[in-house]
């Protein structure tokens, strides 16, 4: 399964009706008619999608969705819940965080109390994180062994895919992967939130609520937003 086969999978699952569940389900459908390998394949691009977009930025904008709740997992549920709207609207976002405020989705939060918003409507989708493995177990009838044999085939198509990745990059002549948009995105969520923000090399302090995402607060206002 290559990126195009993945994101074509995502288009769809954002399209299809019904609750979350059922979009689930259809998806699970998907995968078991198709090799074991695709369904590693897809946790292996799910999880290399989910990463681009774990930017300190997205997770400010998460951050301030949520009213100052967004976790440390629930920051990785919703890049899985982003990656669940659709290639476009990931793009969108994962290169300007301040996009969100034109997903319907996040508008129709906007103004209300956290305690108000459905299961469906939280920005976050966990589920989405292990259809991948029920496929794959059941495909393989590993369901008894914890997850074991498809994290190892995950790890290892991962590798496999940096190998590669590897290999093309050395031969761009830009430096970066081909088709590679990580440039565009803003930060990097590895290494936690709690860095200040510096401009032209002094410390400024942590920078200023509601700078990057003017459209976004301007939905969630600081101090009021989700709480």
């Amino acid at each position: 399964m290559n990126d195009d086969a993945f994101w074509a999978l995502i288009d769809e699952l954002s399209r299809r009706p019904g609750d979350r569940d059922e979009r689930l389900e259809w998806l699970r459908t998907e995968l078991l008619g198709r090799p074991a390998a695709e369904s590693v394949d897809f946790q292996v691009r799910l999880e290399d999608a989910c990463e681009a977009a774990g930017t300190r930025a997205l997770w400010r904008a998460a951050d301030r969705v949520e009213g100052g709740a967004c976790t440390d997992d629930g920051f990785h549920y919703f890049t899985l819940w982003l990656v669940g709207q659709g290639r476009k609207v990931y793009e969108s976002v994962a290169a300007d965080p301040d996009a969100l405020a034109d997903v319907p989705g996040i508008r129709a939060l906007a103004g209300r109390h956290r305690d108000e918003w459905d299961d469906d409507e939280w920005p976050e989708w966990e589920e989405l994180d292990y259809v991948a493995q029920d496929a794959f177990d059941e495909l393989t009838g590993q369901e008894d062994d914890d997850g074991e044999e498809f994290l190892d085939a995950v790890e290892e198509a991962a590798e496999e895919l940096a190998d590669e990745l590897g290999d093309a990059f050395s031969d761009e002549p830009s430096g970066r992967f081909p088709g590679d948009v990580s440039g565009q995105f803003s930060g990097d969520f590895s290494g936690g939130f709690s860095e200040e923000w510096e401009e032209g090399g002094a410390s400024r302090g942590t920078r200023p609520e509601g700078v990057a995402i003017p459209r976004l607060t301007a939905l969630f206002p600081v101090g009021t937003a989700g709480s």
